[in-house]
């Protein structure tokens, strides 16, 4: 179903609070209240996309919109939805060049409190022409232990052709998670699939029919930089998703699919759907794509000089510093991965040496590795070459196992406490517990890494496990056939409590429908556990 972008109204605080957040829209498709925002070029400006929150801190925070023309961004925000002595912060012009989407920096914010904020826009050419304001709402990470910190976490979004559906009422995970009222998301990585074509409708096993809203930057593979940001602005015309981002801040980091599959620095195509077969100048496109679409601090236009970057750290209080990493634009060419010498790995020298001085450095009582890829779990990229850090070898370190060694060995040496690994991308949800005593490679200490997703794609088998560093998988919850719909398997996303008072850590899987399929519970001030 081929879908035109209608008109719609904005959402205020109270109703996203109370769960009553209707679709922003005048046309629904079918009575299914999915509805798609407007780009109309009459009138005052609108900012009918939506609103985001990104990278929060205690006393700091980004805000994106995206208008319909040219207009300047004044986001103002307030301690009460009544925004009565509310704070002005002048935005940025936003014009063609970005693609009509603006990012305005907030500072000052009091820690540990719910901020109010409303995007209006005004037209550059007369300042008494302004849009209908755009509410939305986060809370600043608390300067106090005591507080906690609660988040969820997932990827994978519009994968292997699955698209918003009406029928099942579209990306009906972020509504589950919506609910939950998490202080932050984290969205790791496959935010969009810029290789993956949305048809009309696709015939499921059992005769069933699944329909997409479709758009035409979604009928190829994304090459230009208007189709890598058609496929940004796919996921938006979801309700779902225009409802959460006004309720819950992301911090979001990218893996392949927001380029190409399985991409690699240096790469060059021999897929004929590709007439740009360069994947450096594809994953330019995608990256300013990326940053356009997304509220990411080192992202932002800061005109210091300084690299515009994914991986950062995003400090949320005394409990918790989450370190994102990209594992996408500094690594080596995908191979069989039997190298006895590797000092670019999957992190790159410079991000592996940037990670060892912010671990060293965090008082953060957990600090969570935010990675776009597992360590051991076997991810083949075709017959011989393998796409993450593991390989199957089960002996010692070899290829991209060797950054990860060192990396772990640093951890333990140092008495880095803390340490938890989160990542989604193979499809399915798992616990992997890794332990010296089952490893090949035995200078580290124990450690747990958890995987959930796909937040809105198609399900997968588990992988194996490869034993180089001991992983036990002590959960494990996915299809038995690849590619299984949303309307054949659950989604799935993780949830991260920290208890103020314990300084508890609870890792809990949760599928669509509510179900936590499983919990563990860490203890604090630990090296390995």
């Amino acid at each position: 179903m081929s879908l035109p972008v209608p008109g719609s109204s904005s959402p205020t605080r109270r109703g996203v609070l109370r769960g009553s957040l209707a679709a922003s829209a005048a046309l629904t498709l079918g009575g299914t209240g999915l509805a798609a925002p407007a780009f109309a070029l009459s009138g005052r400006p609108r900012a009918e996309w939506g609103v985001q929150a990104g990278d929060v801190s205690a006393s700091s925070g980004l805000v994106w919109v995206r208008a319909d023309r040219p207009a300047r961004m004044l986001v103002e925000t307030s301690a009460t939805e009544s925004f009565r002595h509310a704070r002005r912060h002048l935005g940025p012009l936003i014009g063609a060049s970005t693609d009509f989407t603006g990012t305005t920096a907030l500072r000052g914010l009091p820690s540990g409190e719910q901020i109010h904020y409303r995007v209006t826009l005004v037209d550059p050419d007369d300042p008494r022409r302004t849009g209908e304001p755009v509410s939305g709402t986060f809370r600043t990470a608390p300067s106090r232990r005591r507080d906690g910190v609660r988040f969820l976490w997932s990827g994978d979004i519009a994968g292997q052709g699955w698209g918003i559906n009406p029928d099942i009422g579209g990306f009906r995970a972020y509504e589950e998670m919506r609910r939950l009222d998490p202080d932050f998301f984290l969205c790791s990585g496959d935010t969009i699939y810029a290789d993956g074509v949305i048809q009309p409708s696709v015939t499921l096993p059992d005769g069933r029919i699944w329909r997409n809203v479709t758009t035409p930057e979604k009928a190829k593979v994304a090459e230009t930089l208007d189709e890598y940001r058609g496929n940004f602005r796919y996921n938006l015309l979801d309700h779902n998703v225009r409802a959460f981002n006004a309720q819950v801040p992301s911090v979001v980091q990218w893996d392949d699919h927001e380029v190409r599959n399985n991409w690699y620095p240096g790469q060059i195509l021999d897929d004929p759907r590709y007439t740009e077969k360069d994947v450096d100048v594809l994953a330019a496109r995608a990256s300013r794509a990326f940053g356009e679409y997304f509220p990411v601090s080192t992202l932002h236009a800061r005109g210091d000089g300084r690299e515009r970057r994914v991986h950062r750290v995003v400090r949320y209080g005394p409990l918790l510093d989450v370190f994102v990493l990209d594992m996408r634009s500094y690594r080596n060419a995908n191979s069989p991965g039997r190298q006895a010498d590797d000092t670019t790995g999957i992190l790159g020298a410079e991000q592996l040496a940037w990670l060892k001085r912010e671990l060293a450095a965090s008082r953060a009582v957990w600090k969570v590795l935010a990675a776009d890829m597992p360590i051991g779990l076997v991810v083949p990229d075709g017959a011989a070459n393998f796409e993450a850090i593991a390989q199957g070898d089960p002996g010692a370190p070899l290829g991209r196992e060797l950054q990860i060694a060192e990396l772990l060995r640093f951890v333990k040496h140092r008495r880095i406490t803390g340490t938890v690994w989160l990542t989604a991308d193979v499809h399915y949800t798992s616990a992997q517990h890794y332990a010296p005593e089952r490893a090949a490679f035995q200078d580290f200490a124990p450690f747990w890494e958890f995987v959930s997703g796909p937040l809105a794609a198609g399900g997968f088998p588990a992988n194996a496990l490869d034993a180089t560093f001991g992983p036990e998988r002590v959960f494990v919850r996915a299809p038995e056939r690849a590619n299984l719909s949303p309307m054949e398997s659950p989604q799935y996303f993780g949830e991260v409590d920290i208890d103020g008072h314990s300084g508890e850590l609870t890792v809990r899987l949760r599928a669509e429908g509510g179900t936590v399929l499983f919990s563990k519970v860490l203890q604090p001030g630990r090296v390995g556990q």
